[in-house]
């Protein structure tokens, strides 16, 4: 990391140390059962920064999610920061994160909360809770949408950036966005407003058959095409100059950023594939 990066990340200019390793984490998540709000198939590990040695620790109330691998999904903290990268340099509101070795000497992710400021809690809600699901794959985007619109204290702007975070997905591979991977928060200033985009992967590199949506788009789930995110477009009432302006030649930055990461190699050209063939069936200029 750059010494911009860790001072937004850590409010330093070191990297912090782990001291634990990947088989210490689950033991540890265990010991703290009951005291964490954080939920997932991946395992996850909340942390704090002891800024007196430089190291992050297990808290209850840390501010740092630390996701390490897993034996069912290999390289996702690998996968997860660079699809971040991409998403930041597409210019989609993301927190802080970064890749740091464990103990072991194994990657972990690590990524700033954004529903935790000064110590304080930042209440936030998922489209699961307000939409109030029985099943966060039971749903459709236009539905995330239209109760955005409805509560948003900037709804025009909200539903744009969450069309263009929809496009992203598509983009990159991921097909696991379900009702709990979009949310909003209450700002302290009283604005009721998306939150920043998060657990970002590319999940077809793990699972190959997956669909390409976690739910509906036009009433589909596969074989989504230009047409599809034309006609979500005109349902948010997006105007054609700006639907896909962000992503339009941007196939060589998103190599670009691919080949610098951490992804194994022989992932790495089948994930250049993947938005090759996402990008022709949007029909954007590369």
């Amino acid at each position: 990391m750059d010494k911009k990066s860790l001072q937004k990340m850590f409010g330093a200019s070191e990297c912090p140390m782990i001291d634990f390793g990947l088989i210490d984490i689950s033991m540890e998540a265990q010991r703290m059962t009951g005291k964490l709000s954080i939920s997932g198939v991946q395992p996850k590990l909340v942390v704090r920064l002891d800024k007196k040695k430089n190291r992050l620790i297990p808290a209850a109330e840390g501010e740092y999610i630390l996701k390490p691998q897993t034996f069912s999904f290999l390289n996702m903290p690998e996968n997860e920061e660079c699809c971040m990268d991409m998403a930041e340099e597409m210019e989609i509101d993301v927190p802080g994160h970064c890749l740091l070795l464990l103990k072991d000497e194994s990657f972990a992710y690590v990524v700033k909360r954004f529903d935790r400021k000064n110590g304080e809690k930042i209440h936030q809600e998922d489209f699961f809770q307000i939409l109030e699901a029985k099943d966060k794959y039971i749903g459709s985007v236009e539905q995330i949408g239209r109760k955005l619109r409805g509560i948003s204290s900037v709804p025009g702007l909200d539903v744009q950036l969450f069309f263009e975070r929809v496009v992203f997905y598509f983009l990159i591979g991921n097909g696991d966005a379900h009702l709990k991977n979009h949310s909003i928060t209450y700002q302290t200033d009283g604005q009721i407003r998306l939150t920043p985009a998060y657990d970002i992967v590319c999940s077809k590199l793990v699972i190959p058959k997956e669909e390409d949506s976690a739910i509906t788009i036009n009433g589909k789930k596969n074989n989504l095409k230009r047409g599809d995110f034309d006609k979500l477009a005109e349902y948010f009432n997006i105007p054609i100059k700006v639907r896909y302006e962000k992503f339009e030649k941007k196939f060589d930055r998103m190599k670009e950023i691919i080949e610098a990461s951490y992804i194994d190699k022989k992932k790495q050209k089948r994930f250049i594939e993947i938005i090759k063939e996402r990008t022709s069936r949007l029909r954007l200029p590369q």
